[in-house]
């Protein structure tokens, strides 16, 4: 998940408080960590419940198996800011009982790995999805493997993309990609964020203050979260500010997405702006003869559109996209999509 920034009360004490912290700039040397990965003493391995990494450290690791192991394709899932791999729990399931092998770890800083609360760094992350492509594709050899990232998790898969790893894999899926990057951002927000990574990055936010959002109509859900004690709930200014850097990679990159990809946004989303959001399409969706791409738009979706209340619509979409080779999607929310997006672009030409 992922919370903004904290908005004063008015512009008067937020422009106060930045003179404050701005000033506070020249005393101090603080800069944004980043807890990278330590030296490789592995191969990196698969295990039943954990993904050990190069460097040893252990991700804990959910698995959704058919029965007998008879999948027809596999699918590798990342979680948002501040969640963790129990976010497939229900999706998972549904994809097990339609023959759709899942995989979810805990990334690094998230959940129950090491580190908790640290940001890794984009490198980390990437190098990590990465080798666990090509450890679950030696699982499954001859089978499909498709991405699915929520939120971050779907920053993360775009910038895996955008290098030249060459990772491989058959497919993406992006649900709600966090591509809110700075350029699209209000400067105060740019500006505060720069101020405090730099001056206090330990800083935690709680989230109290903020804007109101509704990351869901799931209301029962958002209180498990509230008492999952996984889920973190008060995050280092630094992490925003690492967080921040992986969106505008992923909002620059999406004219280097060259894979099969479907992307999926609610209307509803008050997390990941829309404005950016169809910034992104815009080029996401240029030189696409080579590739299925295909952009799902949901009118009663949120942010956590794997859990809201019409989640299952959006697993029967996903599922209907990985085995169809480019019908239109179960629910209509792509036709609803072309037609959000072509009134977009008479907008932008009037």
């Amino acid at each position: 998940m992922i919370k903004r920034l904290v908005i004063f009360p008015s512009m008067l004490s937020l422009f106060m408080l930045m003179l404050a912290v701005i000033s506070t700039c020249t005393l101090s040397a603080c800069s944004p960590g980043i807890y990278k990965p330590g030296p490789n003493v592995t191969s990196g391995q698969i295990l039943e419940n954990r993904y050990v990494t190069p460097d040893g450290i252990e991700l804990p690791l959910r698995q959704w198996l058919p029965e007998n192991n008879k999948a027809s394709a596999v699918l590798i899932a990342l979680h948002g800011f501040n969640d963790y791999s129990h976010f497939l729990q229900q999706p998972g399931d549904f994809f097990r009982q339609q023959g759709i092998a899942s995989y979810a770890y805990d990334q690094r800083g998230f959940g129950g790995s090491p580190r908790r609360g640290l940001w890794s760094g984009i490198d980390a992350y990437v190098q990590d999805l990465d080798l666990f492509v090509r450890l679950v594709r030696d699982k499954h050899p001859g089978l499909p493997v498709y991405l699915l990232g929520e939120s971050m998790g779907g920053a993360v898969i775009i910038a895996t993309m955008a290098r030249s790893l060459k990772t491989p894999v058959d497919g993406l899926i992006l649900a709600a990609p966090a591509v809110w990057g700075r350029e699209t951002m209000p400067w105060y927000q740019q500006t505060l964020l720069w101020a405090l990574s730099h001056t206090m990055p330990w800083l935690t936010l709680t989230g109290k203050g903020v804007v109101k959002v509704t990351p869901s109509d799931n209301i029962e859900m958002l209180r498990e979260l509230g008492r999952d004690p996984l889920v973190i709930k008060s995050t280092r200014v630094e992490a925003l500010y690492g967080l921040t850097n992986l969106m505008d990679a992923a909002l620059h990159s999406a004219k280097e997405i060259q894979t099969d990809t479907l992307v999926l946004y609610g209307e509803k989303d008050d997390i990941i702006p829309k404005q950016p959001t169809l910034r992104f399409l815009q080029d996401f969706l240029q030189n696409r003869q080579q590739q299925r791409k295909k952009v799902a738009f949901y009118q009663n979706g949120y942010h956590m559109l794997l859990r809201d209340l019409q989640a299952p619509v959006l697993w029967k979409d996903i599922v209907a996209w990985i085995k169809s080779s480019g019908e239109p999607l179960p629910s209509g929310a792509d036709k609803h999509a072309e037609q959000v997006l072509a009134t977009a672009r008479e907008d932008d030409s009037s």
